[in-house]
């Protein structure tokens, strides 16, 4: 038996974890491999494995652990019509999200309302998503609060749950903070954690927060918390910023905060992305991923890329509320919380010309996606 290679997955880049992949096609060419008996070829995005074997050679690719790839979801949070969290919704949602092709859920994040939830309803909510049948390991929840207590509380939670891992927000009401402070905030929650298991996506968004994660925090970060710290979703809107991280940090798990840049991302070495219209558009963007080495490439990001432009014309949060609305015949997913406010009429229908233009509706897109 001869083991080629194994790591864990803070020790394997996605371009050494691709590179990989190209070994084993290698292999299945070479006459000689033809030739035998090949009994076994695995390739599982979840567990990160590939086996090839055959009577007299074995070779061996694998990763301990799950580590995130693809598109996920930074899931909406639906509310009743007393702005109390709808749990039975939120978790039909996700199961609609994963059966779609989404590869994870974020959720309490910025698309999930999370800053107008208290803890108590993320721990709540957390608790009923997985035990509605909701896989942990396919969530990412959102754990960066103001107050270090809560980030502690509902990052321990979320990783004793068995979450893949936290999306973590620095600390962002007070600003003009230095890099200093910031390691310490994120060191504190890590240390008061204290969970081998726990695995942190920074998670920049300077247009929101007004608290920017540097590059050069970036890597205190990783050189201090190694096995920790695995991840990033710049949501800077900066391609620029994304080339950056991608480039200097070519381990880390990086994902883009916008399909728009998935394609670019996934060409540079990057993980995939973590948007907002993968409520609405799940299986168009996961296509792009998907088929990302093939000639049709381009053509699949053009059309995401205008889905997503139409989109954003309008309130973000609102205007993919009221898409599901339409699309499951149900009001109440329109409820949003103040200072939020659902699209007026007129904005509705700004929105559905927006979207004729574009030709997207979600089920036709899905349809289309999975037909491919």
């Amino acid at each position: 038996m001869l083991i080629l290679g194994f790591a864990h997955p803070n020790q394997l880049s996605w371009q050494g974890y691709h590179a990989l992949r190209h070994v084993l096609e290698a292999i299945r060419n070479i006459p000689a491999v033809r030739a035998a008996e090949l009994f076994y070829l695995v390739h599982s995005l979840k567990n990160r494995y590939i086996i090839a074997s055959r009577r007299r050679f074995t070779v061996i690719i694998m990763t301990t652990g799950a580590r995130f790839s693809g598109v996920l979801v930074p899931v909406l949070t639906p509310f009743d019509a007393d702005l109390m969290p709808d749990a039975a919704a939120f978790i039909d949602h996700c199961r609609w999200l994963l059966a779609q092709g989404s590869d994870g859920l974020a959720i309490f994040g910025t698309t999930g309302e999370a800053n107008s939830l208290s803890i108590e309803e993320k721990i709540d909510l957390l608790d009923v998503l997985i035990d509605g049948g909701v896989p942990a390991d396919r969530l990412v929840p959102g754990t960066g609060m103001c107050a270090l207590t809560d980030s502690v509380r509902l990052t321990a939670h979320a990783t004793k749950m068995g979450c893949g891992g936290v999306l973590m927000l620095p600390p962002f009401y007070y600003k003009g903070v230095t890099d200093d402070g910031l390691f310490a905030a994120f060191a504190e929650v890590i240390e008061r954690v204290g969970d081998p298991r726990l695995r942190v996506f920074l998670y920049h968004i300077p247009p929101v927060s007004h608290v920017p994660i540097s590059l050069n925090l970036i890597e205190r970060l990783l050189s201090s918390y190694p096995d920790v710290v695995t991840g990033l979703k710049d949501s800077s809107g900066e391609w620029s910023n994304t080339l950056s991280v991608l480039q200097r940090f070519p381990d880390l798990t990086t994902f883009a905060g916008s399909e728009v840049y998935l394609l670019d991302t996934l060409r540079n070495g990057g993980a995939g992305c973590i948007t907002a219209t993968g409520n609405v558009n799940p299986g168009g963007i996961r296509r792009v991923y998907e088929q990302w080495e093939h000639p049709q490439a381009d053509a699949l990001q053009a059309r995401v890329t205008a889905i997503r432009n139409a989109i954003q014309r309008h309130p973000m949060i609102p205007a993919l509320k009221s898409m599901i609305s339409a699309f499951r015949a149900d009001p109440t997913w329109r409820t949003v919380r103040p200072p939020l406010r659902c699209l007026d009429d007129a904005q509705k229908k700004a929105l559905a010309e927006d979207m004729a233009t574009v030709e997207f509706s979600m089920g036709d897109d899905t349809a289309r996606a999975a037909a491919g």
